[in-house]
Protein backbone atom coordinates (compact mmCIF):
# COMPACT_ATOMS: atom_id res chain seq x y z
CA UNK A 1 0.00 0.00 0.00
CA UNK A 2 1.56 3.46 -0.80
CA UNK A 3 1.21 6.20 1.35
CA UNK A 4 -0.23 9.61 0.56
CA UNK A 5 0.74 12.96 2.19
CA UNK A 6 -1.53 14.80 3.92
CA UNK A 7 -2.27 18.53 3.40
CA UNK A 8 -3.63 21.45 0.82
CA UNK A 9 -0.95 21.74 -2.35
CA UNK A 10 -0.85 24.61 -4.66
CA UNK A 11 -0.71 23.91 -8.73
CA UNK A 12 0.61 26.32 -10.74
CA UNK A 13 0.31 26.55 -14.61
CA UNK A 14 2.88 29.84 -15.35
CA UNK A 15 1.87 32.09 -18.38
CA UNK A 16 3.01 34.63 -20.37
CA UNK A 17 0.40 36.68 -19.26
CA UNK A 18 -1.27 34.96 -16.18
CA UNK A 19 -0.51 32.15 -13.32
CA UNK A 20 -3.42 29.84 -13.10
CA UNK A 21 -3.50 28.96 -9.52
CA UNK A 22 -5.34 25.67 -7.89
CA UNK A 23 -5.41 23.46 -4.62
CA UNK A 24 -6.69 20.42 -3.91
CA UNK A 25 -8.06 19.40 -0.57
CA UNK A 26 -5.77 17.79 2.30
CA UNK A 27 -6.76 14.55 1.38
CA UNK A 28 -5.53 15.14 -2.60
CA UNK A 29 -9.26 13.67 -3.17
CA UNK A 30 -9.87 17.10 -5.75
CA UNK A 31 -8.43 19.65 -7.33
CA UNK A 32 -9.96 22.94 -7.82
CA UNK A 33 -9.90 26.65 -8.94
CA UNK A 34 -8.21 29.27 -6.63
CA UNK A 35 -7.52 32.69 -8.51
CA UNK A 36 -6.07 34.08 -11.89
CA UNK A 37 -2.99 35.64 -11.11
CA UNK A 38 -2.15 38.42 -13.58
CA UNK A 39 1.71 38.11 -14.22
CA UNK A 40 2.90 41.30 -13.25
CA UNK A 41 5.72 42.39 -10.28
CA UNK A 42 3.30 40.93 -7.75
CA UNK A 43 2.66 37.81 -9.19
CA UNK A 44 4.94 35.75 -7.03
CA UNK A 45 3.93 38.02 -4.19
CA UNK A 46 0.73 36.75 -4.98
CA UNK A 47 1.33 33.17 -4.86
CA UNK A 48 2.88 32.91 -1.26
CA UNK A 49 -0.14 35.06 0.13
CA UNK A 50 -2.58 32.52 -1.70
CA UNK A 51 0.20 29.65 0.02
CA UNK A 52 0.16 31.04 3.48
CA UNK A 53 -3.52 31.55 3.50
CA UNK A 54 -4.37 28.19 2.85
CA UNK A 55 -1.78 26.43 4.44
CA UNK A 56 0.06 25.08 2.12
CA UNK A 57 2.31 22.56 2.56
CA UNK A 58 3.95 22.10 -0.99
CA UNK A 59 3.50 24.08 -4.26
CA UNK A 60 3.60 22.17 -7.92
CA UNK A 61 4.66 24.64 -10.64
CA UNK A 62 4.11 22.93 -13.94
CA UNK A 63 6.89 22.37 -16.30
CA UNK A 64 5.78 22.91 -19.69
CA UNK A 65 7.48 20.12 -21.62
CA UNK A 66 7.24 19.32 -25.95
CA UNK A 67 5.80 15.64 -26.45
CA UNK A 68 9.51 14.17 -26.53
CA UNK A 69 9.92 15.56 -22.92
CA UNK A 70 12.48 18.41 -23.87
CA UNK A 71 12.36 22.43 -22.69
CA UNK A 72 10.13 24.64 -25.06
CA UNK A 73 10.97 28.21 -24.97
CA UNK A 74 8.40 28.73 -21.90
CA UNK A 75 10.79 26.17 -19.67
CA UNK A 76 13.30 28.81 -18.52
CA UNK A 77 10.50 30.86 -17.66
CA UNK A 78 8.32 28.23 -15.32
CA UNK A 79 11.83 27.61 -13.95
CA UNK A 80 12.52 30.87 -13.03
CA UNK A 81 9.04 31.63 -11.46
CA UNK A 82 9.46 28.66 -9.48
CA UNK A 83 12.68 29.43 -8.12
CA UNK A 84 11.59 32.84 -7.22
CA UNK A 85 8.30 31.18 -5.33
CA UNK A 86 11.08 29.12 -3.97
CA UNK A 87 12.91 32.40 -2.47
CA UNK A 88 9.98 33.76 -0.68
CA UNK A 89 8.12 30.73 0.87
CA UNK A 90 9.30 28.13 3.34
CA UNK A 91 7.06 25.92 1.90
CA UNK A 92 8.37 23.12 -0.39
CA UNK A 93 8.30 23.50 -3.91
CA UNK A 94 8.23 20.79 -6.92
CA UNK A 95 8.60 21.56 -10.98
CA UNK A 96 6.12 19.17 -12.51
CA UNK A 97 5.57 17.92 -16.14
CA UNK A 98 2.34 19.19 -17.47
CA UNK A 99 2.73 18.36 -21.10
CA UNK A 100 -1.13 19.21 -22.51
CA UNK A 101 -2.25 20.07 -19.37
CA UNK A 102 -3.38 23.63 -20.89
CA UNK A 103 -4.84 21.65 -23.88
CA UNK A 104 -6.72 19.59 -21.63
CA UNK A 105 -8.02 22.89 -19.81
CA UNK A 106 -9.12 24.21 -23.13
CA UNK A 107 -11.00 20.82 -24.04
CA UNK A 108 -12.73 20.41 -21.10
CA UNK A 109 -13.80 23.69 -21.28
CA UNK A 110 -15.20 23.84 -24.93
CA UNK A 111 -16.81 20.63 -23.95
CA UNK A 112 -19.11 22.74 -21.46
CA UNK A 113 -19.89 25.00 -23.98
CA UNK A 114 -17.36 27.84 -23.40
CA UNK A 115 -15.74 29.12 -26.07
CA UNK A 116 -11.84 29.76 -26.32
CA UNK A 117 -12.33 33.66 -26.08
CA UNK A 118 -14.66 33.35 -22.51
CA UNK A 119 -12.52 31.04 -21.12
CA UNK A 120 -9.38 33.38 -21.39
CA UNK A 121 -9.54 34.42 -18.00
CA UNK A 122 -10.08 31.06 -16.38
CA UNK A 123 -8.75 28.39 -18.68
CA UNK A 124 -4.89 28.89 -16.52
CA UNK A 125 -6.83 27.85 -13.23
CA UNK A 126 -8.62 24.52 -15.06
CA UNK A 127 -4.44 24.21 -16.50
CA UNK A 128 -3.52 24.47 -12.70
CA UNK A 129 -6.06 22.13 -11.57
CA UNK A 130 -5.22 19.67 -14.67
CA UNK A 131 -1.14 19.54 -13.56
CA UNK A 132 -2.38 19.33 -9.95
CA UNK A 133 -4.94 16.80 -10.69
CA UNK A 134 -2.00 15.12 -12.09
CA UNK A 135 0.17 14.98 -10.12
CA UNK A 136 -1.72 13.84 -6.72
CA UNK A 137 -2.57 11.03 -9.19
CA UNK A 138 0.87 10.13 -9.81
CA UNK A 139 1.83 10.18 -5.82
CA UNK A 140 -0.68 7.94 -5.48
CA UNK A 141 -0.03 5.72 -7.80
CA UNK A 142 3.91 5.41 -6.80
CA UNK A 143 3.80 6.38 -3.21
CA UNK A 144 6.46 8.94 -4.19
CA UNK A 145 6.38 13.02 -4.68
CA UNK A 146 5.87 14.28 -8.36
CA UNK A 147 8.39 16.11 -10.29
CA UNK A 148 11.87 17.37 -9.08
CA UNK A 149 12.45 19.75 -6.17
CA UNK A 150 13.27 22.73 -6.80
CA UNK A 151 15.87 23.77 -4.24
CA UNK A 152 15.68 27.35 -1.95
CA UNK A 153 18.31 29.61 -2.50
CA UNK A 154 21.34 29.62 -0.34
CA UNK A 155 22.26 32.98 0.69
CA UNK A 156 25.99 33.99 0.29
CA UNK A 157 28.10 35.50 3.03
Amino acid sequence: MTTFRRGVRLGIDVGRARVGVARCDPDGMLATPVETVPRDDRSIARVREIAVELEAVEILVGLPLNLRGEDTPSTADARAFAAAVAQTVATPVRLVDERLSTVSAHAALRSSGRSQKSSRTIVDQVAAVVLLQQALEVEKSTGRPPGSPVPPVQETT
